[in-house]
């Protein structure tokens, strides 16, 4: 089990091919009950304006289609198509079943920006929501984000995720050298942007709590050691070298610290890395593999896998060290734990036959498999725990925390993406 265990620390070396074009999300599953019907009207435009670079309707529709909690209405079959709050007709929207209605306009153009403003109404009458936004050509984009993530708001009491992005790893494979990619993007796979190319493995991509930095690990020189790169500058700084192996990185809450797992003193153990002294303190003592640690989201404790009973399973343990209790008891392969926001559930890979996503009620023990596939790997919240992403077979896919709607993220030019990280909200 220790050599099976070290595969799974290892076989990260082994791996992938790349992407540089955008990745393209299709919902694959779920959706049963349909989603709350929404009607997204045509946003009116100023006369004589060209059309806008980008579909923010479009944009819109599909962020909130993607959460599976609503079922925006085709454009085709929309009974009308205000952009004033005086030209609605509540009761004609109320009268085909559709509860809210969202409605705007966007005047301006390339040169002197954009004004867009959005209107959500319940077909009672009642305005629920309403801002507006300034633009260029280049932020349209992000504005519907906002849009969406103010209707998300309104309508479910939660914050949404639109507006986050995701860290992946790729890599193009060639007959004499394989070039490996770190990108981040938006979560709906747009606007990718390549931090690091290499003709080393990268892999355990990990953003700061800021949303400003990412952490992973690189084999550059043949040697495994962590960095921290600035997601705006590109800069980037080797933090742990030590022997040995140096892998997976986990920063805590607060930002100050790396959980990482280090082999510098003989096995893989647990050690906390302080970035302002660069301190270093070893949590596990332990003849048997630990690794893969991940913090809670108050910063107190950390679970991580362990093959310390056997077989690779995940425990808890104080940030201290102290408190070590085994999480997981259901089958004989369980890795690669991360919290919750909430810090009361934990998603893991479970493997058996063949490798799922389980969720993991830390207060009462009990587990469910939410993935439908048998090749997944490397599970990452969302910031607010609606939504899992993880890699799947050759490319990406997300599910809602329940389990209920799932998508695949792939890239049009067939090439594989791995390793995926959500971001923390930028605020």
């Amino acid at each position: 089990m220790m050599i099976r265990l070290f595969l799974l620390l290892l076989g990260f070396i082994a791996y992938l091919p790349q992407a540089y074009a955008i990745l393209t999300i299709e919902v694959t599953g779920g959706q049963e009950g349909g989603g709350q019907p929404i009607a997204i009207i045509p946003f009116g435009q100023q006369a004589g304006m060209p059309t806008p670079p980008q579909d923010i309707v479009g944009i819109i529709s599909n962020d909130l289609y993607r959460t599976g909690r609503f079922s925006p209405l085709p454009i085709a079959s929309l009974p009308s198509r205000p952009f004033e709050a005086s030209q609605i007709d509540f009761p004609s929207w109320q009268a085909v079943g559709v509860p809210h209605i969202v409605i705007g306009r966007i005047a301006g153009g390339a040169t002197s920006g954009y004004t867009v403003e959005f209107e959500l109404f319940d077909t009672s009458g009642g305005r629920l929501a309403g801002l507006s936004y300034k633009a260029t050509a280049g932020t349209l984009r992000q504005v519907a984000h906002q849009i969406s993530d103010a209707i998300y708001k309104a309508l479910t009491g939660q914050r949404g995720i639109f507006g986050t992005r995701i860290a992946y790893v790729t890599v193009k494979r060639g007959i004499k050298q394989s070039i490996y990619k770190l990108y981040i993007a938006d979560a709906d796979g747009a606007n990718p942007q390549m931090m690091l190319q290499s003709a080393e493995p990268i892999f355990s991509p990990s953003w700061s709590p800021d949303g400003r930095s990412i952490t992973y690990v690189s084999l550059e020189g043949k040697h495994v050691a962590v960095y921290i790169q600035d997601v705006n500058t590109g800069k980037r700084e080797k933090v742990a070298a030590w022997p040995g192996l140096n892998t997976a990185p986990s920063w805590s809450p607060d930002g100050s610290r790396l959980a990482l797992s280090l082999s510098k003193d003989g096995n893989p153990e647990i050690y906390i890395l302080n970035l302002r002294n660069r301190g270093l303190t070893r949590l596990t003592y332990d003849p048997a593999i630990d690794t893969e640690p991940s913090w809670s989201p108050d910063g107190q404790a950390i679970v991580f896998t362990s093959d310390r009973s056997g077989g690779p399973q995940i425990y808890q343990m104080s940030a201290s060290g102290g408190n070590l209790r085994r999480l997981t008891f259901e089958g004989n392969y369980n890795t690669t734990a991360k919290f919750a926001p909430d810090g009361h559930k934990v998603v893991y890979l479970r493997g058996g036959s063949g490798y799922r996503i389980a969720n993991l009620d830390i207060q009462n023990g009990e587990s469910s498999i939410i993935s439908r596939t048998s090749t997944d790997k490397s599970p990452s919240y969302a910031p607010n725990g609606s939504m899992i992403i993880y890699s799947n077979g050759g490319g990406l896919a997300s599910i809602s925390a329940d389990g209920r709607v799932q998508q695949r993220l792939s890239v049009d030019n067939g090439e594989e993406v791995r390793e995926p990280a959500w971001s923390p909200f930028s605020d």
